[in-house]
């Protein structure tokens, strides 16, 4: 069962993707700040993770290139969340180090098919939203 860390201060979102991505069959890991979730990412190597762009403590745009700069966690693929939806953030989410980019309120079937991408499964996936 895959490991997604879902770093997110906003508890509304983070349970609502929580709750999504366990009845997907995900195991899913919380941070709710950057520093938690780049403490969170070298301990238990999740193999894919959520970064909210605006958190408390470490925002989302350090606290990814922290992880990317890391040999120990560079390899883990980020996807950025974030409200901004210009593409100058969509820019700065691929500076950073991101390897997806997407916008919030999250569209479920989207975000199902990039994590899906992200971790070679594809299609494999299902995108029916529950």
């Amino acid at each position: 069962m895959p490991n997604i860390l879902l770093v997110e201060d906003n508890e509304m979102n983070r349970d609502m993707l929580s709750r999504r991505l366990i009845r997907k069959g995900f195991d899913v890991e919380m941070a709710v700040d950057g520093q938690h979730g780049i403490d969170l990412a070298k301990s238990r190597q999740p193999d894919l993770i959520l970064m909210d762009m605006s958190l408390p403590v470490v925002d989302g745009w350090n606290a990814t290139r922290a992880l990317k700069a890391d040999p120990e966690t560079r390899h883990i693929p980020v996807i950025a969340l974030t409200a901004h939806a210009m593409t100058s953030d969509r820019d700065r989410a691929f500076e950073a180090g991101c390897d997806d980019f997407d916008t919030k309120p999250v569209e479920w079937s989207r975000l199902l098919e990039k994590i899906g991408a992200l971790l070679g499964r594809g299609g494999g996936v299902r995108s029916a939203a529950d």
